[in-house]
């Protein structure tokens, strides 16, 4: 690519981020050098491009520049080559997925229960990430330089429900813009404890971790924005109630964290839950049902639905589930347990 001539001195990295997609040519040597050419109109991050360029795969006017930080000038020929994807770190698992829809950029879950995303402390395998790389194989183009899915979004390990990552990177990007300004529809289902004064609502509580459990979030003045609508839509008097949750912001545990502060925590949570206690129920009906509540043993929270825009062709896309068995299983008991007392 040729710098325009009356282009003002800028570093390379950072000419390279802002020019990339817009190069009007592209040189490289692939059989010689084992690399591929990179794409026009392919966008990497800055921090890629470092990395590509002290790793030796910039050249201006026809020299190696191994220097991010050096200076390019109107004329100057650019020559970026990019490696081939590294192998990912993860490891391929052959661990079963509820694929809802895919394509070559992009794929989308039903992620059940237990599954967690991505590999950590603790759990170093056994992941979405293990089982998209199984799944998605020589179709993951490479994520930051590694083979690898882009993972945009998160569900706790005991959440269930439509989940998305990327396939190639520039879906990644588009995706983690969207993810930034909020540009989705996410709705999750949530079966909380009580009964609320209204039937719709909207939290506005700043979330932040928490100064005494760094584990937990809590509402704090010094949290970051965010945003939930509610709308209660089944009353199970006087336990329980389902909620639908809309989120305008996407932070850390923010349901949990939103319904606790409101007193409707999600029944099994463990962190925010506050459940009932039995001295609470009038009779033994009601205490068995409380009992059976308690018990649950995940909190009963699922991602019912994600809507966006597809990050290449621009379609509008809408994936929805229903709530998993085993919270249709807790509705169900809890009801048929109010139903034969008169509590329905």
């Amino acid at each position: 690519m040729i710098v325009p001539e009356d282009s003002k001195a800028d570093r390379l990295d950072r000419w390279l981020a802002g020019h990339l997609a817009e190069s009007s040519a592209m040189v490289s040597d692939a059989e010689e050098t084992g690399k591929s050419p990179l794409p026009l109109g392919t966008s990497l991050s800055r921090s890629r491009l470092k990395n590509m360029i002290l790793d030796g795969d910039v050249t201006v006017n026809e020299a190696p520049q191994c220097d991010p930080s050096a200076s390019v000038r109107g004329g100057d020929a650019i020559c970026l080559t990019i490696p081939p994807p590294a192998a990912a770190t993860p490891q391929a698992q052959d661990i079963p997925l509820e694929i809802l829809y895919e394509d070559d950029h992009i794929i989308v879950i039903n992620k059940p229960v237990g599954l967690v995303t991505h590999p950590a402390p603790g759990t170093p395998d056994g992941t979405l990430v293990n089982a998209l790389i199984a799944h998605c194989g020589d179709s993951l183009t490479g994520i930051g330089g590694e083979k690898r899915p882009g993972i945009v979004h998160r569900l706790d390990k005991d959440t269930s429900g439509v989940m998305m990552a990327a396939k190639t990177a520039e879906a990644h990007q588009v995706l983690t813009d969207m993810f930034a300004t909020h540009d989705l529809d996410r709705v999750y289902t949530a079966i909380v404890w009580g009964l609320p004064q209204q039937r719709q609502m909207t939290i506005d509580a700043p979330i932040g971790r928490s100064s005494r459990d760094r584990k937990k979030m809590t509402i704090t003045e010094k949290g970051r924005h965010a945003i939930t609508h509610l709308d209660f839509t089944r009353s199970l008097p006087p336990l329980a109630s389902v909620a639908e949750c809309r989120l305008e912001t996407g932070r850390t545990h923010q349901i949990r964290v939103h319904m606790a502060h409101i007193g409707h925590g999600i029944i099994g949570d463990p962190h925010y839950g506050r459940p009932m206690r039995s001295g609470q129920m009038p009779d033994n009906a009601l205490r068995a049902a409380l009992a059976d509540l308690r018990a649950f043993k995940r909190q009963a929270l699922h991602a019912s639905l994600l809507g966006f825009a597809h990050p290449i062709t621009g379609e509008e896309m809408h994936f929805t589930t229903p709530i998993p068995q085993d919270m249709q299983d807790l509705l169900t008991g809890l009801e048929n347990a109010l139903k034969a007392r008169g509590h329905l």
